[in-house]
């Protein structure tokens, strides 16, 4: 047989193909070929073979079969056989196919070989495609060539160590004691390995997080000697000595120093230091920089350097380079939450980028200048915003019109300033406004008493001018139906407040303007029925008009009929024209409105008067319906215990704590008797029971109490059955222990450590009910690690002799170190005065890994037990 072509001229020829075609033809007849020698055997061309079916490869065509041929090359003795087999199985194989596993005799060879190079290979092609098994059976080889003097070796064999812990976690403990003596070396590759290593290690666990925080010290001397020395070619890169590794090392020390104030004091200088002299002209400059600031921000740094670090941000955003721009706004929206003053001394700037012609730099402006509002800046903020609005891309406009109305809803100075704006707002972002802005902001308008008038002469004047915009339509509809006797009033009801400058010494009579200011918030407004009725007309005739916009405005139309007096025949010869309508809903609209006219006439005034106030489901009164919410769960009658039967879905969670004779029933309060006023009602409802049993489930749940009852149907019925809250959402645990209000007492029982063990700590604080054979007991979980505990479940069960009821907790996350807690109410009752004993039963998820743990708590406090 002839030679096989040459890598170059397959190359050529295929360049040189005019179609498609003609390379898949040069293709297919080369694999032929390429199959053909595999088939013989032959030996001498194999390395030629196999690299060019690895371009083959590159090319997208199948080249699978190449495989094994892969593995005979890694086997030969040659350094350029095997550099071509350890390619190929870089290339064609991965962990998923069990051919892999072929080659790890051979790899285990080749760590072990005299020449450095071919070592090189075989520790690059595990980096590669090591899976488990692989991961398992070569870890002890790599660790011991983390321990040789070589550092070419030694620097490849780290980042096979990097590989094997995160491919499998529980080997990082092998590596541990080399990887600590790394630090030492003077190489730079190694000591860039050696922290890409670290930083895997206290990433994956909190313990070894806690053993490297000791090297903190050694960090920081190697990035001041870093920053310190001279210029060095070897390591140079635009003036700044190896970037590479002070980015990483400030990456770990941003790692070190999170939630430990020691090893953030140990490293407030350096990083004081590399702030203040990197030079930020170049590239590399500005990334040390970016990973410096992103440290100072993550430790427990001192508030001047907090500032230092937002102002380098700042700087940032001054930066021609978009993507410095960009990465500068990213990294101040995270921060904005820790130091929001220092951020506000950048607002300008900020406000500039909305200007940008870059749309990521634009987005990510808007979400930081709202982040930016507060009580103090609405009024300039929301100016700027809106005056972006009108030049904004439509895929702005309704992200941007809802967010301007929640920080309206939440920082407006006064109501007359909010709906000014508000108003502003549906006029420029038009269509684009989203549903739930035009209903939130019915409401806020209903809400407002005293300015319906100047609103509805406001809107009104606003949908003559333009009557394309649907929103603003629907607003104005809304309101003239409603407040249209108050329009044709013909005066406005309230006036901007007087902003009076202090920060200019003029002489100003304040008399003489508040006088001109009241003038000239009473003028006259003056307008006829005819031409409301005339407006709506045009508007429910238009083409541009939706559906919605309609049945808006026919509805507005049918209210007015009893605020006018003149228009009335008229209004009613409008609404009959959709009578044939199409349209099922303006139709069945029409039909019912000329019924009301026709047959209940007498009874039209009172249908269609002007409708309450609706409540605020807003950001401002979010708060208080929450307290309020709390206050009605814990307004419960005097009644006494009752044991309700167990299910037998509860002995599940019984078996897993090992005593079958214990119990979990509820402590619920018994329903009076149904008063006289009632019984309709609780004839239809029948035999509903509405006791509900609190059987604990031994699967993972955030509802471990009673099924709620709707307090919609009964709790205006029944004044004395206690309306429970869905537990759609974990509720706060009020502070007095679920306690009624009028019964809370002083009696101080000793609080109790119920259980601690791995970073997570149950503490128990008692407090005696109403009923004095009643205990409640507030569990407090904390967390002290580094990573939130989610998930979490408590569960619990007592002997028979007891009754426990366990309420919902506050939440299901516990967050890290120690910074929030979550509380749940336990309620004991002990009518036999027996010793309380408890089992206990704790479920979370800690950085991806299930928890599960079991305990006894019978060291309980002797008041609890009387």
């Amino acid at each position: 047989m002839p030679p096989p072509i040459k890598l170059k001229d397959l190359i050529r020829n295929i360049r040189a193909a005019r179609t498609q075609a003609d390379e898949r033809a040069i293709v297919q007849k080369e694999c032929a070929s390429i199959r053909n020698s595999f088939r013989d055997e032959d030996n001498t061309y194999r390395c030629r073979n196999v690299a060019k079916l690895l371009y083959i490869h590159m090319l997208g065509y199948p080249a699978h079969f190449g495989q094994l041929e892969c593995l005979k090359l890694v086997a030969q003795p040659r350094f350029t056989d095997k550099r071509i087999g350890y390619l190929g199985t870089t290339l064609l194989l991965d962990e998923r196919q069990d051919v892999h596993l072929l080659v790890t005799n051979s790899m285990k060879n080749d760590m072990n070989h005299s020449t450095q190079y071919i070592a090189g290979l075989a520790l690059g092609c595990l980096g590669s495609i090591c899976s488990q098994e692989m991961c398992r059976d070569l870890a002890a080889e790599i660790e011991k060539l983390m321990k040789q003097s070589n550092a070419y070796i030694k620097k490849k064999a780290t980042l096979c160590a990097f590989r094997i812990i995160r491919k499998v976690p529980e080997l990082m403990e092998i590596f541990i004691p080399a990887t600590r003596s790394l630090l030492s070396e003077k190489n730079h590759g190694v000591l860039l390995t050696a922290v890409v290593l670290i930083t895997e290690m206290c990433e994956k666990s909190p313990d070894t997080l806690s053993h490297f925080r000791k090297l903190v010290p050694n960090l920081v001397r190697i990035l001041k000697n870093l920053i310190m020395s001279g210029y060095s070619p070897e390591h140079d890169v635009s003036g700044v000595s190896d970037p590479f590794l002070q980015v990483k090392i400030l990456k770990l020390l941003r790692i070190l120093g999170k939630y430990d104030a020691d090893a953030s004091e140990a490293m407030n200088d350096i990083l004081a230091q590399v702030a203040t002299n990197t030079e930020t002209s170049k590239n590399v400059g500005n990334a040390i920089l970016y990973e410096t600031v992103l440290a100072i921000m993550d430790i427990k740094s001192e508030s001047g350097l907090r500032v230092l670090a937002i102002n380098i941000l700042g700087r940032f955003l001054l930066n021609n380079d978009k993507n410095i721009r960009y990465v500068a706004l990213n990294t101040l929206l995270k921060t904005v939450s820790a130091d929001m003053n220092a951020v506000q001394r950048h607002r300008s700037t900020i406000v500039d980028c909305l200007k940008d012609p870059d749309v990521s730099i634009r987005r990510r402006a808007v979400e930081l200048c709202f982040a930016l509002i507060n009580a103090n800046n609405v009024r300039g903020m929301v100016k700027e915003l809106v005056f972006f609005l009108e030049k904004a891309d439509p895929e702005f406009k309704s992200h941007v019109s809802s967010n301007i109305f929640h920080a309206c809803e939440k920082y407006a100075p006064n109501k007359r300033w909010h709906i000014d704006t508000m108003m502003k707002v549906l006029t420029t972002a038009g269509n684009h406004v989203l549903d739930d802005t035009v209903s939130s902001l019915i409401q806020m308008i209903s809400d407002t008493s005293s300015l319906h008038g100047y609103t509805s002469q406001q809107l009104f004047k606003a949908i003559q001018e333009d009557n394309t915009q649907q929103p603003l339509v629907q607003v104005a509809a809304w309101c003239i139906g409603e407040y249209g006797d108050l329009l044709m009033a013909g005066q406005t009801e309230e006036a901007e407040p007087i902003q009076v400058c202090t920060y200019y010494k003029t002489e100003l009579n304040i008399e003489d303007l508040a006088k001109e200011h009241a003038t000239a918030g009473q003028t006259l407004f003056q307008v006829t029925e005819d031409a409301v009725v005339e407006v709506l007309e045009k508007i429910i005739q238009s083409t541009t008009a939706t559906q919605v916009t309609k049945e808006y405005v026919l509805t507005a139309l049918m209210k007015l009929s009893t605020r006018f007096t003149v228009t009335v025949d008229y209004i009613k010869k409008v609404i009959s024209a959709y009578g044939p309508s199409l349209d099922m809903e303006l139709q069945q609209r029409s039909v019912e409105y000329l019924t009301l006219f026709r047959s209940y006439d007498h009874m039209r005034a009172g249908l269609l008067e002007r409708m309450p106030p609706m409540e605020n489901k807003g950001i401002n009164n979010s708060e208080t319906k929450n307290n309020s919410e709390r206050t009605d769960l814990v307004k419960t009658n005097d009644k006494p215990v009752v044991n309700l039967p167990t299910q037998p879905e509860s002995n599940g969670l019984l078996d897993l704590l090992g005593d079958t004779q214990t119990v979990t029933p509820a402590i619920i309060q018994e329903p009076q008797k149904p008063q006289k006023d009632s019984a309709d009602l609780l004839d239809l409802l029948g035999d509903l029971d509405f006791t509900s049993s609190n059987e604990m489930n031994p699967q993972p749940s955030l509802q471990q109490t009673q099924q709620p009852i709707s307090n919609n149907i009964l709790g205006n019925v029944m004044d004395n059955v206690q309306p429970l809250q869905p537990m759609t959402q974990p509720q706060q645990t009020p502070n007095f222990l679920g306690a009624p209000l009028d019964n809370v007492t002083n009696n101080k029982i000793p609080s109790l450590v119920a259980f601690e063990k791995a970073g997570l700590k149950i503490d128990f604080n008692f407090e005696k009910d109403s009923n004095p054979a009643v205990t409640n007991i507030m569990l407090t979980a904390t967390n002290s690690t580094m990573f939130p505990m989610t998930e979490f479940v408590f569960q619990a069960a007592v002997p028979k002799s007891f009754q426990l009821q366990l309420q919902s907790p506050s939440g299901n996350v516990v967050p890290p170190n120690n910074s929030a807690a979550v509380t749940q109410v336990i309620k004991i009752a002990n009518p036999q005065k027996q010793p309380l004993r408890m089992r206990i039963k704790l479920a979370y998820n800690w950085n991806g890994m299930d928890v599960n743990e079991q305990g006894e708590v019978s060291n309980f406090p002797a008041a609890v037990n009387q």
